[in-house]
């Protein structure tokens, strides 16, 4: 315990010392954040700082090896870090499909090459990823998956059509299922792959949404060539790899259930307080507090889930149900947000709500019980094997 207040007292200090005043508060929306990549793009200088330093001390994956460049900070070092980070406010200094969720894929299934080659990359926000899974005819269904590899020897050339791409149109490379063996059963003849998305042959078309925008894309392979260096796990298990990635992701857009401002903020800057100094309207007073005891309750619960995974005593399906009640949580809270902001929250463009920010990011939540394995196979996930109900 001595040995962890010492850390947290550095820690503290470092992060006084070298968060800029510009990387704390919220994050408000996509704009906000940074993505890295090959071109990357920052909200002000100070944020490319912020991302430099915490990456050259591995803190932008702070559980990483140190030899693939991540922190080496064990569970609760780790979590120090982050309740640091949350004391002062201090913005993620990196947003990252490669750290949420290939980069946990690459350390079980990756070899060391593969390591060497992209993990410090990811580390240092120089690779941005997005992820080739869904398609037109396999949604739910992901093992129906039609894109095709063809072998070429050293190569495959892919053909095929990918939905529901997320940032496909500004990553730079993906993450992969193909189809490599087209007479196995569905599950198997599946392989997982990463290629540049620069690679001939690749184009992505931007999808809009109903709010008005979007980061989803179609995706599209026409005779693209992928060297066979590039595959990771075992030919035609690809699934396996595939799982283990979802895990991570849904646990992943859980945590979107425990971001952002305090609601109790939104509804003061909204509304205002009355003459007690309590927000001035006693039913959205009291849904707000209710919402902010299940997301305290939430937070709490992915930590313990996270100790649990540690101490490897905990069923692989747990991340449906962080993943469900997170969507959950999320979607209420952005109910709420409109509820708190009146005939204001129904404005679409001007300046004084960021181009309808809170309209279009309420309408936007509903994708959250969608993405990642909607919420109707993750309930029946939960089902069957946590709950192990009959004929689930």
């Amino acid at each position: 315990m001595a040995d962890l207040d010492t850390f947290r007292a550095e820690t503290r200090a470092w992060l006084e010392a070298n968060c800029p005043a510009e990387c704390r508060g919220p994050i408000e929306n996509d704009e906000d954040r940074v993505w890295g990549g090959r071109n990357p793009t920052f909200k002000t200088p100070a944020h490319k700082q912020w991302m430099d330093v915490m990456a050259a001390r591995g803190w932008t994956a702070p559980q990483w090896p140190t030899e693939y460049g991540g922190g080496g900070l064990d569970r609760e070092e780790a979590k120090v870090l982050a309740s640091e980070m949350r004391r002062i406010d201090a913005q993620m200094p990196l947003s990252s499909f490669g750290i949420w969720m290939l980069g946990p894929a690459l350390l079980q299934f990756g070899t060391e090459e593969q390591k060497k080659r992209f993990l410090p990359e990811i580390v240092r926000g120089e690779i941005r990823w997005c992820q080739g899974y869904s398609e037109p005819g396999a949604g739910s269904d992901l093992a129906a998956v039609q894109t095709r590899a063809e072998d070429k020897g050293d190569h495959w050339i892919i053909n095929g059509q990918k939905i529901w791409t997320s940032y496909a149109d500004k990553a730079d490379w993906i993450f992969c299922l193909i189809r490599t063996d087209t007479e196995a059963p569905k599950h198997l003849g599946i392989s997982f792959v990463l290629f540049d998305m620069a690679t001939p042959g690749v184009t992505t078309k931007p999808i809009e949404l109903i709010s008005g925008k979007s980061a989803f894309c179609e995706t599209f392979f026409d005779d693209v060539r992928v060297e066979k260096e590039n595959l990771i796990g075992t030919l035609n298990r690809g699934w396996d790899v595939a799982k283990a990635l979802l895990a991570h992701e849904r646990t992943m857009i859980g945590a979107v259930g425990d971001m952002g401002r305090p609601m109790s903020q939104v509804a003061v800057d909204s509304i205002g307080l009355d003459d007690t100094g309590r927000l001035d309207e006693p039913m959205l007073r009291t849904k707000i507090a209710e919402l902010e005891i299940d997301a305290a309750a939430f937070r709490l619960s992915m930590e313990r889930v996270g100790d649990q995974v540690k101490a490897k005593q905990v069923s692989p399906a747990i991340a449906s149900m962080l993943k469900y009640y997170g969507s959950e949580l999320n979607k209420r809270r952005h109910e709420l947000a409109m509820a708190a902001g009146g005939s204001d929250a129904l404005e679409w463009e001007s300046d004084r709500t960021k181009k309808g920010t809170p309209a279009r990011d309420w309408l936007r939540t509903k994708a959250n019980s969608i993405e990642g394995g909607t919420s109707e196979v993750q309930l029946n996930i939960i089902a069957k094997h946590l709950l192990q109900l009959p004929g689930a």
